[in-house]
């Protein structure tokens, strides 16, 4: 079931995790996705970083026990740019499920290939 804007919550938090599991397992791994990302995350950062849009993009975000690549916490959007490895069948059926709980969350998921974003 989709929630619509009026279910979601007025207020949002910078944090959608624990602070444990911030510190223990996301906060390295998100820096290091950060330091190290690819083209098409680069390039789709660029558009999107500093309200260029009007609302406030975050990159390499904790939302329970997920990172994901852009959110928008204001609009309840999430935006994924997928490598070549997401088309693997396990990572493919690994995808699902996690969109299918961020959506569970009031979340929009967006999912771009690297080739879209870099076209």
């Amino acid at each position: 079931m989709e929630s619509s804007a009026k279910d979601k919550p007025s207020h949002y938090h910078a944090f959608m995790t624990d602070a444990e599991r911030w510190h223990k397992q996301f906060k390295n791994f998100a820096r290091a996705n950060r330091k190290h990302s690819t083209e098409a995350e680069n390039a789709l950062w660029q558009l999107v970083r500093g309200n260029k849009l009007g609302l406030r993009f975050r990159r390499q975000h904790a939302i329970e026990q997920f990172i994901v690549d852009f959110v928008c916490l204001p609009a309840w959007l999430i935006i994924e740019v997928d490598g070549e490895y997401h088309s693997d069948i396990e990572q493919a059926e690994y995808d699902g499920g996690r969109t299918h709980r961020l959506q569970e969350l009031g979340f929009s998921i967006q999912r771009f290939s690297n080739g879209e974003v870099l076209q």
